[in-house]
């Protein structure tokens, strides 16, 4: 595998899941592989658990780590071909991103949805200068509109906890503050479709997702029918997709709040999130705390998934 930033590049997901369970039993056993070699995490964003795992599973893998957060330890940078750089920013992608080749094997990259353009969100400008420009293979950390590693983590949750073959799995919005990205929950529609699951995803009006995302899930916009009979229930907020009002907040309606009697219509669901959660806004206390929380586990799993993407592009090199 050389880059990965979508369900697509790691194949079957069925071998895919089992790679997965064998490198959580050994986490050890391929440390060979990354012997002298240097792993580049570029973080425009802020994270926790997408660097702590992350850079876990490079060690577990026997690299070195090199973390750079631009907004703190670099030069602002510049994105946009064409603009006079007379303002804050004195060094332009296009020369940063082959210096970072030059001293690493991986190059990681985190940078969200900036919301100034749909298009330019939506065509993933960052990350793929660095798969143009930067010489390296080059892995997502969460993109504009996907975050694959929280996606595949969330599969091998689902596939390490089902008790049927084919799960029903619902994908909740649910209320938030600030306008969100789509990028968890287009990629989590991604990797679901990808499977024979009964997939659902349920949201208030004006709240849809980009059809290329929403693939053949049920959309329902009643949250209680949609979770009835659920096995899984994966809440999460998003902010309109659709123009004119991309990136805004139409709604904080606490009624789509999960709460004990929204997981009660549900099969004994699990509750999942990718974390970080607003406590009481998008799910109460009582269910994240409770015994069908999975949201730990899941956090746990980010660590596998990024080793196992990691450990393919090792072996490709």
């Amino acid at each position: 595998m050389r880059n990965f930033t979508c369900v697509n590049d790691i194949g079957p997901l069925d071998k895919a899941v089992a790679e997965a369970l064998e490198v959580k039993s050994n986490r050890f056993a391929y440390k060979h592989l990354g012997e002298n070699r240097t792993l580049m995490m570029i973080f425009f964003n802020s994270s926790l658990r997408t660097r702590l795992s992350t850079q876990k599973a490079a060690m577990n893998l026997g690299m070195n780590v090199i973390v750079l957060d631009v907004n703190q330890g670099a030069w602002k940078l510049e994105t946009e071909r064409g603009v006079i750089m007379d303002g804050d920013k004195p060094e332009h992608l296009l020369e940063a991103i082959p210096v970072m080749g030059c001293y690493c094997d991986v190059i990681g990259v985190r940078s969200f949805a900036r919301f100034e353009s749909k298009e330019d969100d939506y065509q993933e400008k960052v990350i793929n200068q660095f798969i143009r420009y930067s010489g390296r293979p080059v892995f997502s950390m969460e993109a504009a509109t996907r975050h694959p590693l929280q996606s595949f983590a969330d599969l091998i949750t689902i596939e390490e906890h089902k008790t049927k073959s084919r799960p029903k799995v619902v994908m909740t919005w649910a209320p938030h503050p600030k306008a969100l990205p789509q990028a968890v929950p287009n990629s989590f529609a991604e990797w679901m479709n990808a499977t024979d699951y009964d997939f659902v995803i349920t949201h208030p009006h004006g709240y849809e997702l980009d059809p290329a995302f929403v693939g053949r899930a049920t959309v329902e916009y009643d949250q209680d029918k949609a979770l009835a009979g659920a096995d899984f229930v994966y809440a999460k907020n998003w902010s309109a997709y659709a123009d004119p009002n991309y990136g805004k907040v139409l709604s904080t309606d606490r009624a789509w709040t999960v709460t004990a009697e929204k997981m009660a219509l549900t099969d004994n669901a699990f509750f999942m999130h990718c974390l970080p959660v607003r406590r009481n806004m998008i799910v109460t206390d009582d269910v994240i705390e409770g015994p069908r929380s999975l949201v730990i586990p899941e956090a746990a799993n980010r660590e596998i998934s990024a080793q196992v993407v990691l450990k393919r592009i090792l072996q490709d090199l």
